[in-house]
């Protein structure tokens, strides 16, 4: 571990949707694959259980019943079960509802929002210029930019912890701060090579590092956990899945459509595939990526 508070990470998926590879992927086949919509939940020492994102929930297919936000589950086909909720996942872990002290959310598109409402007593926390790039939006250019207002609580503003561009801090000095010098493990977030040089402390501890990956939305941040064994870096959607950092796939041009900023997309997509080639040790979690699922999900880490 990097730092002297080492958490626990469980890492599922509420729901899935289908696309056409070829959207996502350069070189991907015409054929619809499944994406599933991932969350991860946090066991912290002190804060205990922190949620980054909710995946899907029933009441995305309530905010879509009718026009224009029909259009969303139409483009972007849903497969979702009650017992695919975070809510049921959670309990299945022994975690009620009342527990979840944090929900920490990348960015306000519909897969990753659609539980906030599971919990009534969290404080959400997610970069200012992520909601303000949505929150006034008209219904159809809402829709255009994945946003379904109706899955918020009302009392959201009361209830947020909103991180802003200027509270930002140097990677490296947060790193250093509350690192914890272990030889078996390579520190690999505290180099140079590290491709972000800017985070946000979430609890002061260094355990969970927020940084700002914007392109597929504006103001959208993924995570660095740090647990006793694995440094992790969940990455949101800034990529659909680990073959395009790996293999250095960009999705298809049309893809650009839904993006907030194709060259931040791009940029940020290049510095992952730089985090893979450098700091190996790493393990980079896409939120739809199915393999990562498969290899890290469903257990604690």
């Amino acid at each position: 571990m990097i730092t002297s508070s080492a958490v626990r990470l469980w890492i599922g998926a509420a729901g899935y949707c289908t696309h056409p590879e070829f959207l996502t992927l350069r070189g991907g086949s015409l054929r619809a694959v499944s994406f599933p919509a991932g969350f991860a939940c946090i066991q912290h020492p002190q804060h205990g259980y922190i949620l980054f994102d909710t995946g899907y929930s029933a009441r995305f297919f309530e905010e879509t019943a009718t026009l224009p936000q029909s259009l969303y589950r139409y483009i972007t086909p849903v497969i979702y079960q009650e017992e695919n909720s975070v809510i049921s996942q959670l309990e299945q872990q022994g975690i009620m509802t009342d527990q979840i002290k944090y929900v920490i959310l990348s960015h306000f598109h519909g897969d990753h929002i659609a539980g906030a409402k599971d919990f009534p007593q969290a404080t959400f926390i997610y970069l200012s210029e992520s909601y303000q790039a949505v929150k006034d939006l008209s219904s159809i250019r809402a829709v255009k930019a994945g946003f379904l207002a109706g899955l918020l609580p009302d009392d959201l503003t009361e209830r947020s912890r909103v991180l802003h561009r200027s509270d930002s801090q140097p990677l490296t000095s947060l790193l250093y701060s509350h690192l914890v010098h272990d030889v078996s493990r390579d520190n690999d977030l505290i180099t140079q090579e590290f491709p972000w040089k800017t985070g946000y402390d979430i609890l002061g501890d260094g355990s969970l590092i927020a940084i700002e990956l914007s392109g597929h939305a504006e103001g959208m941040i993924g995570l660095l956990v740090s647990t006793a064994i694995d440094d992790y870096l969940l990455c949101a959607d800034t990529v659909w899945s680990s073959i395009a950092f790996t293999e250095n796939r960009p999705p298809h041009f049309l893809a650009g459509m839904i993006m907030s900023d194709r060259q931040q997309y791009r940029l940020n997509l290049q510095k992952l595939r730089q985090l893979h080639l450098s700091s190996p040790s790493i393990r980079i979690v896409p939120s739809h990526c199915k393999q990562a699922l498969q290899q890290w999900g469903g257990r604690w880490l």
